[in-house]
């Protein structure tokens, strides 16, 4: 009987996680749209992320996971393109626009300016806690709603490598890319001590911490043996450990935002 239940919340917890890793690009995907610019994401921080997705990738593909969860590691890669892809863009584009105009690109708006400021200063904090909120309990009805049209395919809602495909490459992998996750925030969490967080969403790290969270608490309820831990240890520290560095992150959001407030109130 427990071990049914943790079965079943393993797979609740899996498909949770999926669902925050579903969306964590789309809110700064679209901050970068809305800005047109990418300047405050860290190019370094997008492609050490990258170069952790397509070990993960690797490692799926190595330790013959399921279809969907080789698609999601596929999903990742991709998404990680295609903020590199906005960055470039955009930089191209003022770049561009600075030369016809014989400007220095310094001179085109991107990241910082009035526009920015209002923004930020304009939305109330409720309204920041509503939003959260609801985004929070979206993905944990998705979740929910995803292990209940796949009841009884468990494994679905998981991503770590099987017990019995546990070879020494697999295990590279895994560290692997759990180092590269880790890295990946040092740089970004510099850039923001000089752009002060401008152009980064905070959601991004939000549905981040989700995720990495529930898919830690995933592994841990489908089994606290000794040996199933370590062989997941890789996978534990790259979502548990990158948890507390994305937390960092948004103490800088809110440090940034408090002194930026006390700032106009001067």
């Amino acid at each position: 009987m427990l071990l049914s239940v943790g079965q079943s919340l393993s797979s609740v917890l899996g498909w949770i996680s999926i669902a925050c890793w579903i969306v964590v690009y789309s809110p700064q995907l679209y901050e970068n749209y809305s800005l047109e610019s990418g300047e405050g994401v860290s190019v370094l921080f997008v492609l050490i992320w990258l170069a952790g997705d397509i070990l993960n990738l690797a490692g799926a593909l190595l330790a013959g996971l399921l279809p969907t969860i080789i698609i999601l590691a596929g999903y990742y890669t991709t998404c990680d393109l295609l903020l590199l892809a906005q960055i470039y863009y955009y930089r191209w584009k003022h770049s561009r626009i600075g030369g016809q105009r014989g400007e220095p690109q310094e001179q085109t708006p991107l990241i910082a300016g009035d526009a920015a400021d209002d923004r930020h200063t304009t939305t109330p904090v409720r309204v920041i806690v509503l939003r959260y909120t609801c985004a929070l309990l979206f993905v944990i009805a998705v979740g929910i709603g995803a292990w209940w049209l796949s009841e009884g395919a468990n494994e679905l809602g998981s991503k770590e490598p099987p017990e019995t495909r546990n070879s020494w490459l697999v295990q590279f992998f895994g560290w692997s890319s759990a180092a590269l996750f880790l890295g990946a925030r040092i740089p970004q969490i510099l850039k923001n001590c000089k752009t002060r967080c401008e152009g980064l969403s905070p959601a991004l790290f939000f549905f981040s911490i989700l995720g990495n969270t529930t898919y830690a608490l995933s592994i841990c309820a489908k089994s606290m043996d000794k040996q199933y831990l370590l062989t997941n240890a890789g996978w534990l520290a790259g979502s548990g450990l990158t948890v507390f560095l994305d937390i960092f992150v948004l103490c800088q959001f809110i440090y940034y935002r408090r002194t930026e407030d006390e700032r106009r109130m001067e």
